[in-house]
Order: structure tokens, then C-alpha cells, then sequence
């Protein structure tokens, strides 16, 4: 058994969206005056040791992605700027993660900190794969895991999710 500093440490804000497929986090070793470099390692550690496949990171630059490939964690880079990304952004996202997840892959998400972007992105997420129905359900379910309330950017996103699901159905 690997002692306790060998497993890393848990990233912060770290939620299952589906139970052990799904998670999101804020970027391991925190964003802006607040990050670490060695928080990011241990966090990094964590992953890998918790056996997550893909790490799929929403942030703008690829800055310090690099050290997924130092510690052996895969990782995909899909920017998402939010709602001006538009409707076949937010598809194309929606495609790649389930991809994975059709995959078997077990799959964490993360931007720089866990806000309306990321929480917005997944909740759309659940509406446009169907595990949830509505808006006003995949809302209330997102705020309920990530513990905060989803605001209008994040809101917005859920409706341009609702647009994306619409336009495949109409187009299948």
C-alpha cells in the first residue's frame, strides 16, 4: 500500500458528475495569485492514482498541461470560452466527451476554477446526452453536485445546449 503523500491529494472542488465516469474539478494547483506548483503535482498524483483515462481541460492556453505528460496522466485540450463559443462549439464538446465516455473512459473536467463555464458546460452536458429532460431539471441537479448556484452565464449555456440536442434530433 503507497502512503498517504504517494496517492497526491484530492483537487479542490472535485465532484462527481456521474458516479465514477464523470468528474469535474478546478484546475489542479489552483488558477491565477491562488496556484501552486506543488499543489498542482500532488493533485496531478491524484488523478493518475485515482485511474482517471483523460483529463479534458476546458482552459483557454495551454499553459502547464505539459505536466499531465510528466506524470503520466492523458489529457485532451478543448478550450471553451462559454456561451460566445456558440451552438456547434458546445456540440462539438458535447460529441468529444461522449466519445470518451461511450469509450469506457473515466473522464474529469476542469477550467480554471469551478464557475459557471464549467458547471454550465456539464449541466448542458446531462440535458444533451438525455440523462436529464429539461432545463429546469439539469439546472436544479448541477446546483445540487456542485454545491453553488448556476448564474446566467451558465444558465445561458444550458439553453444553447437545448439548442444543440434540438438541432441533432431534427437533423436524425
Amino acid at each position: 500500500m503507497k502512503g498517504k503523500w504517494a496517492r497526491g491529494i484530492e483537487p479542490r472542488n472535485f465532484t462527481w458528475i456521474i458516479k465514477d465516469r464523470l468528474a469535474v474539478c478546478e484546475r489542479p494547483g489552483g488558477y491565477g495569485a491562488n496556484h501552486r506548483k506543488v499543489r498542482r503535482q500532488e493533485e496531478i498524483i491524484w488523478i493518475r492514482e485515482n485511474a482517471f483515462d483523460i483529463v479534458f481541460s476546458l482552459i483557454q492556453s495551454p499553459h502547464n498541461l505539459h505536466n499531465y505528460d510528466a506524470l503520466g496522466v492523458a489529457y485532451t485540450h478543448q478550450p471553451f470560452n462559454g456561451p460566445e463559443d456558440g451552438v456547434e462549439r458546445l456540440d462539438q464538446l458535447y460529441k468529444n466527451l461522449r466519445t470518451l465516455l461511450d469509450n469506457g473512459a473515466k473522464v474529469l473536467v476542469h477550467r480554471e476554477e469551478l464557475a459557471d463555464h464549467v458547471s454550465g458546460m456539464l449541466a448542458g452536458y446531462l440535458l444533451w446526452a438525455g440523462f436529464i429532460e429539461t432545463g429546469p431539471d439539469v439546472i436544479v441537479a448541477i446546483e445540487q453536485l456542485v454545491s453553488r448556484p448556476l448564474g446566467p452565464v451558465g444558465r445561458e449555456i444550458v439553453s444553447l445546449a437545448i439548442r444543440a440536442r434540438d438541432g441533432a434530433e431534427a437533423s436524425s
